[in-house]
């Protein structure tokens, strides 16, 4: 047996898995006691021929595999794989390349370098700024809040990477009310604590209000870090990025934007209006694995203070050779040292669509949300609750006789998953049962969508 024949069983399945793709259903088929049942057992005494072992994971696991990469998931901002990325990702697994220093792959850095160039063009912000490229969000935002942390209280005199948190100045750290949940896990990480954060008030669509903003500021003396979003997750809308920069600077604080997956409209002319103000800011989180298209594992963090960034991440030892002639060490830029090569799909997704396919996949995407939410407003009892401005859809649905809305809403979301058509999943917002469509993926056609809503109505009436 050799390494030919295991690959040549993974193709064989991985194209078999992608011929059903666009038509299979989207939800996974098999219970959790049939997955158990065919996946589990105790470990093996001998070992399995490796292509039997690859041909048997692929026929047994397919009845939970959940279509996320098809043209009609809806349940989460997670997109698909782009084909360019998806081979760059089974050569980044063929080349097993750990991308942690220079010396362990040349080619490695050499592409995070130009694939950073490319995406600080793309999202207009300052050319010096730093990257690096981490697991995904929850990590970008991590790695941009300890570059924050390191610089305020540098500012403030005190070393924090030396000398830790105790005893420093206390630092005031500022979120909107609707801040996603990595924010507060990465203030926990990061030792600055998820409940002691004040929070400012948002309008009737998630977005931080300016200027109660600038009175909770007012109120603070010390260093203070500021954490605005770009893609509220529920209804996408956008905090005023330009304004908040304004009484950040003015108050001398940090300010951090999370842009998961809202980051990406800022590399259409169409769309960069949401994202005002942007480069003003300190720094910035987004994922690769939403909104572009690549596979998991694809974070992105990017700090305009590099200094601040490789002084907060930066490590060394006696048996690491590091670079002194400027090639590029990923590992100055991330909290890991041995890492997979993530730099590889991102390039090849960027060069395969260029900056013409990236903007008409990010406004594809936001347009479609629109049909999305157009067609669902047309028919009775149904209520869009959200601004459709740029790739989520908030909906409730009215019982024809009746009765408790909440309920209803949830049962229509319980029936379309199980119908299969296609894939969403629901939310809480403000206080309101609605069901949650998020539009990303690079396969989505206007058919999906129509094919989609009418799967959803359907659901409605049973």
């Amino acid at each position: 047996m050799t390494d030919t024949d295991v690959l040549d069983a993974a193709v064989r399945a991985a194209r078999a898995y992608l011929a059903t793709l666009p038509t299979r259903r989207v939800g996974g088929r098999a219970t959790l006691e049939e997955l158990r049942a065919a996946l589990g057992g105790p470990l093996p005494v001998d070992g399995t021929d490796p292509a039997r072992v690859v041909a048997e994971l692929a026929e047994k696991a397919d009845p939970g595999i959940v279509a996320t990469a098809g043209p009609r998931y809806f349940g989460f901002v997670v997109g698909g794989s782009l084909p360019a990325a998806l081979g760059a990702d089974w050569l980044t697994s063929v080349w097993d390349q750990n991308a942690g220093i220079y010396v362990l792959s040349p080619a490695a850095s050499v592409v995070e370098e130009t694939v950073i160039r490319w995406l600080l063009e793309l999202f207009g912000l300052p050319g010096t700024s730093s990257i690096g490229f981490v697991t995904g969000c929850q990590m970008a935002n991590a790695t941009c809040l300890a570059a924050a942390r390191h610089a305020v209280l540098r500012k403030a005199g005190w070393d924090v990477e030396e000398r830790g948190l105790f005893g420093a100045p206390e630092i005031d750290v500022v979120l909107g009310g609707e801040a996603h949940i990595t924010i507060p896990v990465a203030l926990r990480l990061l030792g600055l604590g998820a409940s002691r954060v004040r929070s400012v008030p948002v309008d009737g669509q998630g977005r931080m209000r300016a200027e109660p903003l600038r009175q909770m500021l007012a109120e603070t003396h010390g260093p203070a870090i500021v954490c605005a979003q770009a893609g509220n997750v529920n209804t996408g809308a956008f905090d005023p990025i330009d304004e908040i920069a304004a009484i950040t600077r003015e108050r001398g604080a940090w300010l951090h934007v999370d842009g998961a997956f809202g980051l990406w409209a800022a590399a259409s002319p169409k769309l960069r209006p949401l994202t005002k103000g942007l480069e003003r800011a300190d720094s910035w989180a987004t994922d690769a694995h939403k909104s572009l298209n690549v596979p998991y594992d694809n974070g992105i963090a990017i700090v305009a203070d590099a200094g601040a960034h490789r002084a907060a991440m930066a490590a060394t030892a006696a048996y690491l050779v590091k670079s002194s002639d400027g090639r590029r060490d990923p590992d100055d830029w991330t909290p890991e040292f041995s890492r997979r090569a993530r730099g590889f799909t991102v390039y090849a997704a960027l060069r395969s669509l260029g900056r013409r396919g990236v903007v008409d996949m990010i406004e594809r995407s936001s347009s479609q949300a629109r049909e999305m939410a157009d067609r669902l407003a047309k028919a009775p009892g149904v209520e869009v609750l959200n601004e459709v401005g740029y790739n989520q859809v908030l909906v409730r649905f009215k019982p024809a006789g009746g009765g408790d809305i909440d309920a209803h809403t949830r049962a229509v979301i319980e029936r379309v998953q199980q119908d299969g058509t296609c894939w969403l999943g629901g939310t809480t917002w403000q206080g309101k049962a609605a069901m949650r469509i998020s539009v990303s993926g690079w396969s989505t056609t206007s058919d999906d969508i129509a094919r989609s809503a009418d799967a959803i109505l359907r659901a409605t009436r049973l």
